[in-house]
């Protein structure tokens, strides 16, 4: 499966940013997929993720509250709604999908089978 992520761009402090991923190859919905993020000077985490069906949906702790994760299955894409942009989460999204959600190790990472290419957000301050 492919995965092409979109959505990235600049935006202040409390704004919002909506990001894309659009699976191809195969539907997305036999998939659990989810968002990682890599900062600038940092290593990559998890960000939120979501079951095949859409009906459970896991969040870091650093963006609870403020990032909502959903998809469309008819549409083979997963979104990641931001609001309350703070400039810490200014790094590189990317979406990744695997027959299972991820298990995170003890940075925070995690290992799936298919990635896509990244989408930058910058906030300001």
């Amino acid at each position: 499966v492919q995965l092409q992520a979109s959505g990235g761009g600049l935006v202040q402090t409390g704004g919002s940013l909506r990001l894309s991923c659009e699976a191809s190859g195969r539907t997305s919905s036999s998939y659990a997929m989810a968002w990682f993020r890599r900062a600038p000077g940092k290593g990559r985490e998890f960000v939120a993720s979501i079951t095949r069906s859409g009906d459970n949906t896991y969040y870091a702790n650093a963006v609870k509250g403020r990032f909502t994760i959903s998809r469309d299955v008819a549409k083979n894409t997963i979104y990641l709604q931001m609001n309350s942009l703070k400039p810490e989460d200014t790094a590189v999204y990317y979406c990744a999908a695997d027959l299972l959600l991820p298990v995170l190790d003890r940075l925070g990472d995690a290992q799936m089978k298919y990635w896509g290419q990244g989408t930058l957000v910058t906030v300001s301050s």
